[in-house]
Formats: structure tokens, C-alpha cells, sequence
């Protein structure tokens, strides 16, 4: 018949191709001619990783999105006996990655898929790890044939810069809010802050992390640091780096202190109105400090680099800035016999006004709730592990006098929130505190606003407000027993006291209110009053707080010998409109007691758990026969879900599906059935999930077992 002469000839058609392949792959080396790495500033690879605004056509992507690039290669490329690979190496020596070429591209690794061909040329759709080290790497294309093994040449040309990326959720610095993305990473031109806390002035510094040259310059001052490129991956790591290599004193940094008033053989600390010029004379004069900086100059710096390699950061000042030189957590001023200074023990200072940096990034290294925003200083002032730098602490642990935490915390919380204690010496040489101001130190502590250039004072984000409330004074006193001089505050007269948080069963769910119980015990054969303070704020699963959702204080009289449990409760209109994905709520709650002045604190991070889809499988599962699954599904939130969508899938069962549901009601609930044709006999899992803007992880599983046909 004419169909089995037409399949014939197609057959003929196809064995001719296939032996045409196979002598062409046999006979002919497999070569790349060209690499098109699609990198021009207005070409989609830069649009979509936010980096069309960096001069120039390089290849600038930011870590954990894909890429596309073209290959054109000496022949045809044919999978059955063709293979390729991509390699890239740091150019500061020690990294090597290998590119493998793959059917179908995964998350969080280094991979390559084919996405087109045209004629020798292919296309590549390229990802990469979110966790991927910073810095400049040089590409090379390897490739292997039956003909022989090739590489391709280093073109400096093709040379990739690798960022990081705030808008990847699973990179640590990742920040959700677009607002605070344009203005922490993206804008080039700020406001910093100088004076007295009673006049304040405001100058405007151009940061320039996009102009010509200053992403090499910036990579530079990484490579200059002779760290190792394995830790530049790291947020924590290369802030670190960076707060070294701004100033000069132990590693020729970028720039040179100068408070001595002469500025001859360089340039005055207040006649720099930008980064630009002081990165790229750095870069052009070898590594050679820029002459003179004083605490704005190294803290603009700073956040033009930051900013460029993709941190989110922002400059800082403080008013009434204090300088602890001998780490007691407090401002010490001493006086002899006679009430006259002793100069030579008068090293701490309070400066008019200070300014350094914050950085914001998740911190999986401290303890969950310490995330966000990190200060960092770069002014050379003290040592930390015998180098010049300062950070990154968390802010959360500064504002709760949590200075056992790492870097270099107990340095930033004496500059917002020290004592300032007087001392007289005794005639047997010791010391009596005879006078303390509470109040002295962090004033005004401000930045740039987002999306202006108004001030916005943040001094709430690092302390508790000043004198109004208990808390304040227990984070300064916890904050000085970790001090050189752990006694300046009375210590406890008793300690019996402890609090812990506890919660029944598996937990508070989603759309209710949320109850935990708090469980207080005396000890001691005397009654107790305790002063106690809570607050509750939502969580990122990073351990990043987003906001406060509720804070109170009540007062608890505790009996001889009483164990009492106070039941906490949070309700739904406290958070319903502050949940974000994967969320979870952190409880901090810090207590004084009145009688002993004890002071303890602790933290209870719980999440408020999501119904599960119910699966139930409808008729006999056997192989090449239709059955059936019916998904049930309760809204337990007292608001309309928008949008919702389910996704069903089960190897062996049904390949992913996604089914629109549409609008579900507050507390109503879905019913729907999905009709499959099992492909694989045995042991088979039909998996569902929701998709939903205001409800996530919301999942159910059903264990089939499927016949044999």
C-alpha cells in the first residue's frame, strides 16, 4: 500500500541520516569555534540578573539564576557520541568548576542544558549554585569526541563576573522587598550624615558602583586581600574581607585615616564627594593606599563595594558615637584621690558623630532571629582577630545586649548604648564608680531613607528606647557581664528564678489564634515579682526577622516555691497580614526580677503549621488502567484564598499537572477528582501541593500500590 511504501522510504531517509551522523562524528573533531555569551548591557542575560546598569558589555550575572550563551562548534553536535562540558576557574587562583551538560536542569547546581540547535551552533541554558563563590572566572569549553578530546582558548573577552543575588531566595542575601532593593543595591548616589546630634548635616555621596571600571576594581580589592576564592561564597566571609581591605593599616587597603588635620601628599577627608575616584586610583596605582579618609570616607567606600558585589548595604551614622578601647561595655572616665583626671587611663571617647555600615543577610551561623541587617565598620579603631575590621554583628543581638555572639559585637553595642561611668581611685589603689550616665551615647542614629532623601532615624533597630523601658537596662547589663569588667553592675543577689516556653501537642495552626504556655519557677522559699516583657515577630526560614507583630508587658507574682504557667496567646489579626513564605514566628521574652535583680531572657521560634491535603485513591490501581484520586481541602484562614492552584503528580502515576481552582472562601472547602492511567506497577506515590499567595505549604501524599496489568 502507499502508507507502507511512504514508511519504507522514511525508514530508508532515517538510516542514511543516522549513518551520516555517525561518519561525521567518527571522522571529524569536535571544536568550538565561538562562545556568544549574549552579554551586551540592553541583552537578556543582564536584564534579567539586574545588571544592565554596570558599565559596559561583559558578562556580569548574579549567582543561583540561569544564563544563555550560544556555541559555535566546528561540525554539528550529536548527542549519541558527542560530549561537552563548560569549566570555569576564579581568576584569583584556587576554584575550579566543572559544567556538566544535562537532560534536564535542577536547582542549586552548576549545570548546562541544550535549549536550541541551529545548525553547528547550540544554545545553552546555564544555572548556577546560589551558594557559588563571587569573583571573575575564566570560561572554557571542553569537548569529546570519538575523533578525540579539544578545549577551547581562554578569550579574556569571555571572561563571566559572578554576583550576589538578593533577588534569589535561596542566596543568603536575599532581600524580598523591591523598594528597599533599589535603594540598597541599585542606587549609586546616597546621603551621609555628619555634625552633632543638634545639627545634624547631610551630605550627598556618590557611590558609582555601576561606573567604568569600578566592578573590576571592586573584584580587585577581593583578589588584592589574598583570601582564598573557596570563602567568597560566603556573605559573613567577604564582608569581612572587605571591613579589612577599606583601610591601610595591616594589609594596604583602599584607603588611608587621617585625623591629624594635614593632608599634605593627598587629598582632605571632607573634599571627597564619592567612591569612584578613590576605587580607581587604588586599582590604577597598584594597591598603593588613597590618601586621607576619616570614618565617611571608609564607610562610603564600603557601600559602593558592597553594593556592587551585590550585598545590600547602607552608611550609618551615630551621634554621640562612643570608642571602647578596652572592651568593659562602658564609657570609663577616671579620677585620682582629688577628683582630677587621670590621662593616661582616659582612653575611651565619645566622637560627635560616627559612621559606618549596615549589610543585611541571613546569618545560618548565629542563632535563628539574628538575620537582616549586620553592622559592619571598616574606620580602623580596634583590632578583631588581630586585623583591622569590625563586623558583621547582628543588630537583633546588639539591640539585646547578646555581645557572645559573633563579629565583634560587643565593640557596636558600646557605641550605641555604653554607660558612661566615672571612677574615682581609692587610697589603696582601687576604683569606685562614683557617678554613670545613662543616656550619653547612640543618638539619632540614622541612614538614608528608601525612596528619598529624608533622614530616617533607626536607633529603635539598634536599642530599646532610652529610659522609657525595662528592657534597655537588661540589655546593657547582660551585654557588660560578657566585658572586661563584669562588675560594674550590681550582680544578682539571688539567681532562682527560670522561664521556658512550651506548646501542647504539634503546635498552633494557621488562621487561628496561636497559644504557647510560659512556664515560670521559684525556687526559692521567698515570694518573687517579675517584670515580664515579650514580643513576638515574624521570621524568615533564613532566621531573618521581617517585623514585630506584638510586644507586652505584664507583671507575675510568683509565691515560695511556685511553678505557674502563664498561657500566651497571639491572635490572628496580629499577623494575618505579615506571613511570608515558609514563615515562622520568633517569641523573645526577657525578665527582671524585682527583689534580686536578676535578669535572664529566652527565645521560642515556632511555626503555625498548614492543613494537609486530604488524597484518596478511587478504584483498582493496576497498570494501563484508568483510576481515579479524589483531593479534599479545607480553607482554615477567615479570608478568601485568590488564585488558588493545585499540582498533582506521581511517578509511574501521572505527570505534573497543575489544576486552576480559583477563589476558595474563608473556612469552605474543595472537593476534585483527577482521573490517571498508571504506567509503572508497585509501590507509587500520588503527591499534591497548593499554590496560593496567602497560604503555603500546604501538601498531601497517597500511597498507591499498583498491579501488574
Amino acid at each position: 500500500s502507499l502508507s507502507q511504501l511512504f514508511l519504507s522510504l522514511r525508514a530508508e531517509v532515517l538510516c542514511i541520516s543516522n549513518e551520516e551522523e555517525a561518519f561525521l562524528s567518527f571522522s571529524l573533531l569536535l571544536t568550538v569555534r565561538s562562545i556568544d555569551l549574549m552579554k551586551t548591557k540592553m541583552g537578556l542575560n543582564r536584564l534579567e540578573h539586574h545588571t544592565d546598569r554596570y558599565y559596559g558589555d561583559d558578562l556580569i550575572i548574579r549567582r543561583g539564576n540561569t544564563f544563555m550563551m550560544w556555541l559555535d562548534l566546528s561540525r554539528p553536535y550529536y548527542p549519541n557520541t558527542d560530549r561537552l562540558h563548560l569549566e570555569l576557574k576564579t581568576v584569583a587562583k584556587g576554584t575550579h568548576v566543572i559544567i556538566p551538560l544535562v537532560e534536564e536542569l535542577e536547582d542549586d547546581r552548576w549545570e548546562a542544558k541544550i535549549v536550541k540547535r541551529d545548525g553547528n551552533r547550540i544554545k545553552l541554558s546555564v544555572n548556577s549554585q546560589p551558594t557559588a563563590m563571587i569573583g571573575r572566572y575564566q570560561l572554557t569549553v571542553a569537548t569529546h569526541s570519538p575523533k578525540g578530546k579539544a578545549t577551547s582558548t581562554h578569550d579574556p573577552g569571555n571572561d563571566i563576573r559572578m554576583l550576589f543575588n538578593p533577588w534569589c531566595e535561596d542566596d543568603t542575601v536575599y532581600m524580598d522587598d523591591e523598594d528597599e532593593k533599589n535603594e540598597y543595591v541599585l542606587n549609586d548616589v546616597g546621603r551621609l550624615y555628619y555634625g552633632t546630634e543638634k545639627q545634624i548635616g547631610a551630605r550627598t555621596w556618590n557611590y558609582g558602583q555601576f561606573d567604568e571600571g569600578i566592578l573590576d576594581a571592586c573584584l580587585y580589592v577581593l583578589e588584592k586581600s589574598v583570601t582564598p576564592p573557596s570563602g567568597w561564597g560566603d556573605p559573613v566571609n567577604v564582608v569581612r574581607v572587605i571591613s579589612a581591605m577599606i583601610n591601610s593599616p595591616d594589609d594596604c587597603g583602599v584607603v588611608e585615616g587621617n585625623w591629624s588635620g594635614k593632608y599634605v601628599g593627598g587629598t582632605s577627608p571632607t573634599a571627597w564627594s564619592g567612591s569612584v575616584d578613590i576605587l580607581k586610583k587604588y586599582q590604577k596605582d597598584g594597591g598603593i593606599p588613597v590618601r586621607y579618609g576619616q570614618c565617611w570616607v571608609f564607610s562610603g567606600v564600603t557601600t559602593t563595594v558592597l553594593r556592587c558585589l551585590g550585598i545590600p548595604s547602607r552608611s550609618v551614622s551615630n551621634f554621640n558615637s562612643a570608642h571602647d578601647t578596652d572592651v568593659s561595655l562602658t564609657t570609663d572616665v577616671y579620677f585620682n584621690e582629688n577628683l582630677e583626671s587621670i590621662d593616661h587611663l582616659n582612653t575611651d571617647s565619645i566622637w560627635n558623630f560616627h559612621v559606618w555600615n549596615d549589610c543585611w543577610m541571613a546569618r545560618p551561623d548565629l542563632p535563628p532571629g539574628h538575620g537582616g541587617w549586620q553592622a559592619v565598620d571598616s574606620t580602623p579603631q580596634e583590632t578583631s582577630q588581630g586585623t583591622f575590621r569590625c563586623g558583621p554583628a547582628s543588630i537583633t543581638a546588639i539591640r539585646n545586649g547578646q555581645v557572645f555572639l559573633k563579629h565583634d559585637s560587643p565593640f557596636i553595642f558600646a557605641e550605641v548604648n555604653s554607660d558612661k561611668i566615672y571612677w574615682q581611685r581609692n587610697l589603696d589603689g582601687t576604683f569606685t564608680q562614683i557617678h554613670s550616665e545613662k543616656n550619653a551615647v547612640g543618638h539619632c542614629i540614622s541612614t538614608k531613607a528608601v525612596g528619598s532623601d529624608e533622614r530616617n532615624d533607626i536607633t529603635h533597630l539598634y536599642k530599646h528606647p532610652e529610659g522609657s523601658t525595662e528592657e534597655e537596662r537588661i540589655a546593657v547589663e547582660t551585654a557588660s557581664r560578657y566585658g572586661s569588667k563584669p562588675d560594674t553592675y550590681s550582680s544578682p543577689i539571688a539567681e532562682d528564678i527560670s522561664i521556658e516556653v512550651t506548646m501542647d501537642g504539634e503546635g498552633p495552626r494557621m488562621g487561628g489564634d496561636a497559644e504557647l504556655n510560659i512556664v515560670m519557677r521559684n525556687a526559692s522559699s521567698l515570694p518573687r515579682t517579675i517584670n515580664l516583657h515579650s514580643q513576638v515577630a515574624v521570621m524568615y526560614y533564613t532566621g531573618v526577622l521581617k517585623a514585630t507583630v506584638k510586644k507586652d508587658e505584664k507583671p507575675v507574682e510568683l509565691l515560695a516555691n511556685e511553678v505557674k504557667t502563664l498561657e500566651w496567646i497571639l491572635e490572628y489579626q496580629h499577623y494575618q497580614d505579615q506571613l511570608v513564605d515558609q514563615a515562622a514566628l520568633m517569641l523573645t521574652l526577657s525578665v527582671r526580677v524585682t527583689e534580686t535583680q536578676q535578669v535572664l531572657a529566652t527565645q521560642f521560634s515556632f511555626r503555625l503549621r498548614t492543613p494537609d491535603l486530604i488524597i484518596k485513591p478511587v478504584g483498582e490501581a493496576v497498570v494501563g488502567k484508568k483510576m481515579a484520586a479524589e483531593i479534599f481541602f479545607t480553607n482554615p484562614l477567615p479570608r478568601t484564598l485568590k488564585g488558588v492552584v493545585f499540582h498533582v503528580e506521581g511517578l509511574g502515576l501521572q505527570s505534573v499537572r497543575q489544576i486552576a481552582v480559583g477563589d476558595v472562601a474563608s473556612r469552605s472547602s474543595v472537593t476534585l477528582t483527577e482521573h490517571f492511567v498508571p504506567t509503572l506497577p508497585g509501590s507509587r506515590k500520588l503527591v499534591a501541593s497548593l499554590d496560593c499567595k496567602q497560604l503555603t505549604q500546604v501538601h498531601g501524599v497517597a500511597n498507591i500500590d499498583v498491579k501488574e496489568k
